[in-house]
């Protein structure tokens, strides 16, 4: 099955997206998408100063060279973010104009159309500007309000357009950006397989097979995203944009991320930045992806089939003691509630964790083997993000290993999600892992 043939069958799936066109050239199809899921309608395109030029301009003039009435409005500020102001400054574009957004640009101009359009009761098309992360397909938009970020909730687009001679010519790094965020599913897929096991999260077989079936072929040509070329980055477009399709499928992010991400999140909510400006969200990624890879190796070292799990039952803390260690983990957190708030959730009882490690113990054979088909080791993950360009170490996004070590502590309890960490908490190896990693000899030696 090609590519295409698998993002039309995750099409008739998906809940929100219906259309899609992924190709050189494709914003010619633009007037054509446009008539046959919006008959009628006037249309608007929205964009930026910069991409106005690479390709605002052109789709503005195409949709009136084939007759259907078609404003502009270019956000009058050169450099702006995903905030509040600029969701009201859109949606009071489309009050006005009582047409339908074609967002042309980056994940921030695709937001705040998303979710202006949606407040507004309508939906829009998206013509992405850079294979740069999977939130184009995505529900939600993460937006800045009241001085903190924010995911809203807001349908996907309902066409979405890649064309791969505006993709190419983005700048590098946001290509680069995209395909450590399309890798990050290896490792999250591993994840998910934990939480199926565990039963929190059963894999949800149409949202797993939209992209896992074809992620493999989508990474395995770094130096073709490192050169840009033409079907790489269609492909590379391809394979996030089905990422979000999975997400709509599984009417969850959990196809999309786990461990790997909340790494990101750490840097995200610390206002980290690097030599000057934020670092790119695909390329924090890059570095939480080779993270777990490595944990993976470490627990795929483990012979789980020897647990001694009354042993693990008795050494189960209460509650109320991983809430206190979660409070004091994050007390100088810019969000200090986090961690004891989803720790609350995640914590399951004693007899919970005893069903869970006896079923760990009893298939560990197989399940362990499925779980190095799935993920990639530390070095073949090393070696594409190293070929492609990417990060490979977190002192390449200005973090110390020693920090990014502390902040696993961290991405442990920062989210309700199972994830590698608490299976190795339930079967008490986490400082082992942990050690394995990032001690003396680890691949993140700190």
């Amino acid at each position: 099955m090609t590519i295409k043939e698998r993002m039309d069958k995750a099409l008739e799936m998906a809940g929100q997206t219906k259309g899609a066109e992924i190709s050189q050239g494709a914003i010619k199809s633009t007037p054509a998408l446009f008539k046959k899921f919006f008959p009628g309608e006037k249309a608007i395109v929205i964009t930026d100063h910069f991409v106005w030029t690479a390709a605002g301009e052109a789709v503005y003039n195409i949709m009136n060279a084939e007759g259907i009435e078609c404003e502009k409005f270019v956000i009058p500020d050169k450099s702006f973010h995903a905030e509040w102001k600029y969701v009201e400054m859109v949606e009071e574009v489309l009050k006005n104009s009582n047409a339908i957004a074609i967002a042309v640009g980056s994940g921030v101009i695709n937001d705040l159309c998303k979710l202006a359009s949606h407040r507004l009761g309508k939906r829009y098309i998206c013509i992405a500007s850079a294979a740069s992360a999977d939130g184009y397909s995505t529900s939600g938009a993460a937006i800045v309000k009241d001085g903190s970020k924010q995911t809203f909730f807001c349908p996907a687009p309902l066409v979405i357009i890649g064309d791969s001679e505006i993709l190419r010519n983005a700048p590098a790094r946001l290509t680069v950006a995209g395909y450590a965020d399309l890798a990050a599913k290896i490792p999250a897929g591993g994840e998910w397989m934990i939480a199926d096991l565990f039963g929190t999260e059963p894999i949800i077989p149409d949202a797993w097979h939209a992209i896992h079936d074809m992620l493999p072929e989508l990474l395995a040509d770094a130096q073709a995203i490192a050169d840009r070329t033409h079907k790489a980055v269609e492909n590379l477009f391809a394979g996030l944009t089905m990422a979000g399709v999975a997400a709509q499928i599984a009417n969850s992010t959990r196809p999309l991320s786990c461990a790997d991400h909340l790494y990101s999140h750490i840097l995200d909510m610390t206002h980290h930045t690097f030599e000057g400006r934020m670092v790119l969200h695909g390329f924090q990624v890059s570095v939480g992806t080779l993270t777990m890879c490595a944990f993976f190796d470490q627990l795929l070292k483990e012979d789980l089939t020897k647990l001694d799990v009354d042993a693990c039952v008795a050494a189960w803390p209460t509650k109320e003691q991983e809430i206190a260690r979660a409070t004091e983990l994050f007390k100088n957190f810019p969000v200090p509630e986090l961690g004891p708030t989803e720790i609350a959730k995640k914590w399951q009882s004693p007899e919970e964790i005893r069903r869970q490690l006896n079923l760990v113990k009893s298939v560990w054979p197989e399940f362990s083997e499925k779980l190095r088909k799935q993920v990639y080791s530390f070095d073949k993950m090393y070696n594409l993000f190293k070929t492609a360009g990417a990060p490979v170490d977190p002192t390449q996004i200005g973090v110390s290993r020693q920090t990014w070590r502390d902040n696993t502590h961290l991405v442990q309890l920062m989210r309700f999600r199972i994830n590698l960490f608490d299976l190795a908490k339930r079967a008490q190896i986490f400082d082992k892992l942990v050690d394995g990693v990032f001690g003396k000899g680890g691949v993140l030696e700190a």
